[in-house]
């Protein structure tokens, strides 16, 4: 098995973590940001200091690739390549809405109806943008992209295709201004998740077993500017 280091900075939140084995044994967050400049460094330096306290090696560094905030994804990614060039370690991405369902998809029996209840769910992660524009993802409960990423304006019929066929969560921070424009029965709205570093360890592990690593050098992240809002019938 393996000791991975995951680095988070995608939104406003910072946070790192260490898991081995499939366990979380350490983590930080920083809530107050974007806070990513002044925080990001001193949390991976306590990571890396944890895992030498106790004899673990770090066998790679996970980072989120976005979409998510310029700076933050600049911050997030050029610390993760710092470890990686310093210990000469393998890069790991993990997209941050997929990293969104994770929370979700593990508890998902605190959630009223559970997921286990509602059949063919979906699931569309989203993260805010300005005015009625998020960006997200449609997955299934295996977290198989149903439809890509996209930028979205959203519409009473935004997601209508998939509500139409299936119970559809919505959750992230742009899921909260979408509440009162989608009402269809079959909407479900949960609250409270964020990406965190601490729910990155599933995502993580199977790219290191699969030996999906990233090229150190040339790697960028999924940056919330290359998107072109456009109306959603146009990407469905």
């Amino acid at each position: 098995m393996s000791c991975i280091l995951h680095i988070e900075t995608s939104t406003k939140v910072c946070s790192v973590a260490l898991s081995e084995n499939g366990s979380l044994i350490f983590h930080k967050e920083d809530m107050e940001g974007p806070n990513h400049a002044v925080v990001c460094g001193v949390f991976v330096d306590e990571a890396l200091s944890f895992a030498n306290s106790h004899a673990i090696p770090v066998d790679a560094v996970a980072v989120s690739e976005g979409p998510g905030s310029y700076t933050g994804l600049r911050i997030g990614v050029s610390l993760a390549k710092g470890v990686c060039y310093g210990r000469d370690l393998p890069l790991l991405a993990v997209p941050t809405l997929k990293l969104l369902c994770v929370p979700v998809l593990l508890n998902d029996s605190h959630f009223p109806p559970p997921l286990e209840e509602t059949g063919e769910a979906l699931l569309v992660p989203m993260i805010d943008a300005r005015r009625m524009e998020v960006y997200s993802a449609v997955y299934d409960r295996a977290l198989r992209e149903v439809r890509p990423v996209g930028a979205d304006i959203v519409e009473a019929d935004t997601y209508l295709p998939y509500l139409e066929e299936h119970p559809v969560y919505f959750f992230g921070d742009g899921a909260a201004k979408c509440r009162s424009v989608i009402q269809h029965p079959n909407a479900h709205f949960i609250d409270g998740i964020l990406p965190l570093a601490k729910w990155m360890f599933p995502l993580a592990e199977r790219s290191l077993h699969l030996g999906e690593k990233q090229d150190v050098a040339y790697f960028e992240p999924f940056y919330l500017k290359e998107f072109v809002a456009i109306k959603s019938k146009n990407l469905l």
